[in-house]
C-alpha cells in the first residue's frame, strides 16, 4: 500500500507534541495547499504538530495535484467507492504519525477540504477509537445510506460551506449534517454568506475555536 507523506508544522512551542491536527486536502491539490492554514491555527494551540499528508494518486485532472479517487462528477455511488478505497491509506496515516508522537485519537483531530471533507468523515467515523473531533470545509457526506449500520464513534464535527460555492453546492453539507445527527453525531454547521469553494477568515476562526474545545485547549486570553 502507498504510505502517504506531505508537509509538517509545528509544534510552535518546540518539543514533544501534545496533540495532533491532519489537514486532507481537496481534488487536485495537495498538503501544501492545507499546511498554510497551520501557522494560522498554530499559536492557538502552540503544542500541536499538523500534518497535511498528500493523497495517494496523482490527479487525473490535475497532473500537478493529487486525488483520493477519481471523480468526474457528482456521482453518489463514485464518491461511496472512492472513499472506501482510499480509507485505508488514511487510517494506516493516522495510526503511524499517532504512533510516532505517542499520542491517541483523544489528542487528534480530522480537518478536511472539499473532497478531503469526504475523507475525513467517512475514516473519522469507523475508528474503533473516537478522534477529538472533525471539521470538514466545503465537503459533503459519501454514502449517508450507510452510516448508520457503520458507524462506531460519533466525534464532534464541525461543517462549515459557503452559500456561492461553485462546485459542491451548500445544500450538500446541509444533507451531511441531517444523516450525522441521525445517527447521534454532534455536528454544528456554519454557512457562510457570499462564500465560494474556498475558506474564508470567519469559517477559519469558527474551525480554530472548535478544535480548542475538541482538542480540550484554553482559548486565548483576550487583550486588555
Amino acid at each position: 500500500m502507498i504510505k502517504l507523506d506531505g508537509p509538517s508544522h509545528g509544534p510552535e512551542a518546540g518539543g514533544k507534541p501534545g496533540h495532533l491536527v491532519v489537514l486532507l486536502h481537496g481534488y487536485g491539490a495537495d498538503g501544501n495547499d492545507l499546511i498554510g492554514l497551520a501557522p494560522v491555527l498554530a499559536p492557538l494551540m502552540p503544542d500541536a504538530v499538523f500534518h497535511a499528508p498528500n493523497a495517494p494518486y496523482r490527479c487525473e485532472g490535475n497532473p500537478m495535484g493529487y486525488q483520493w479517487f477519481g471523480i468526474s462528477r457528482l456521482d453518489p455511488q463514485i464518491a461511496a467507492a472512492g472513499v472506501r478505497a482510499a480509507a485505508p491509506f488514511v487510517d494506516a496515516f493516522l495510526d503511524e504519525t499517532m504512533a510516532t508522537y505517542g499520542l491517541d485519537e483523544s489528542k487528534t483531530a480530522l480537518v478536511g477540504f472539499s473532497q478531503g471533507t469526504m475523507m475525513a468523515l467517512h475514516v473519522g467515523l469507523r475508528r474503533a477509537r473516537q478522534l477529538a473531533g472533525i471539521v470538514g470545509f466545503s465537503g459533503m457526506l459519501a454514502a449517508p445510506d450507510a452510516l448508520g449500520a457503520e458507524i462506531r464513534t460519533r466525534p464532534p464535527v464541525l461543517l462549515l460551506h459557503g452559500d456561492s460555492d461553485e462546485m459542491l453546492p451548500h445544500m450538500l453539507t446541509e444533507r451531511a449534517a441531517d444523516a450525522l445527527r441521525q445517527n447521534g453525531v454532534p455536528v454544528r454547521v456554519h454557512i457562510a454568506r457570499g462564500v465560494g469553494h474556498g475558506i474564508d477568515q470567519t469559517g477559519l476562526s469558527q474551525a480554530a475555536v472548535f478544535l480548542l474545545d475538541a482538542l480540550k485547549l484554553p482559548l486565548p486570553q483576550q487583550g486588555r
